[in-house]
């Protein structure tokens, strides 16, 4: 599996992953050189190359003079996120996890990934079917962030919603004609489902969910980016657990 860019082979060398090598343009300079000696402290073999090798080697083009060879992906199960979940000062639950409900867009998924680290979520639920899954230009979009958080791959959406159900979780749906997120509680074990770019959250699954939450629009576009959307609500809900 290939890593491409600086930030994100900089977070991969900050994981327990199996790293094959690294290829390095040669002379690094800067994060070139901080990711060079980062590597040789991990024994992390290091290939210096021409970058019109790496432009050949790179599959999206953006390499920044660095490309890293590691084992695939590995996902992480419902159970362990589960199981990962914090508590607060009281010793109550306060579980927050990320739930994608067919999110096809690569660098939705990569910022939504982003996201759900930055704001400590527990982990992100993905669909094994009509949905992007975790690759390289993933891992690169969300800037190293998919080395950190839980993804867990899953057959049903709506199942797995039954399972945090049963586990204390409360399901929050974000779409265009909910309930102002302003207004919800988002503390507690909480799960926040983000639809697909454009059919939203499934009629079924939105169904099965608790609340369905919208964020307030001022301006004349009817909606918002899945990630941008998210992102909104990932840290509403940060403010609320804070």
């Amino acid at each position: 599996m290939k890593t491409e860019g600086r930030n994100a082979v900089s977070e991969l060398l900050k994981t327990d992953k199996n790293i094959e090598k690294i290829m390095l343009e040669k002379n690094p300079q800067g994060s070139l050189k901080a990711i060079f000696a980062e590597a040789r402290k991990k024994n992390v073999r290091v290939q210096f190359v021409d970058r019109k090798v790496l432009d050949k080697s790179s599959d999206v083009g953006r390499h920044q003079g660095v490309i890293a060879y590691s084992t695939d992906y590995e996902y992480s199960t419902v159970d362990e996120i589960l199981k990962a979940h914090a508590k607060d000062a009281d010793g109550k639950s306060n579980g927050f996890i990320i739930i994608c409900d067919g999110i096809e867009d690569v660098h939705n998924l990569g910022s939504i990934i982003r996201v759900a680290e930055c704001a400590g979520a527990d982990g992100v639920i993905i669909p094994a079917n009509n949905s992007a899954s975790v690759t390289d230009a993933v891992i690169r979009i969300s800037a190293g962030a998919a080395n950190h958080v839980k993804v867990a791959k899953v057959n049903s959406v709506n199942k797995t919603i039954d399972i945090l159900k049963e586990n204390g979780f409360w399901l929050y749906a974000l779409e265009a004609d909910g309930t102002d997120i302003y207004k919800a509680d988002l503390t507690g074990n909480i799960a926040l489902v983000i639809g697909g770019e454009d059919s939203g959250v499934k009629r079924l699954t939105r169904e099965k969910c608790d609340f369905t939450l919208s964020i307030p629009l001022k301006g004349k576009v009817n909606s918002l980016n899945a990630s941008v959307a998210l992102g909104i609500a990932a840290y509403e809900a940060v403010r609320k657990r804070s």
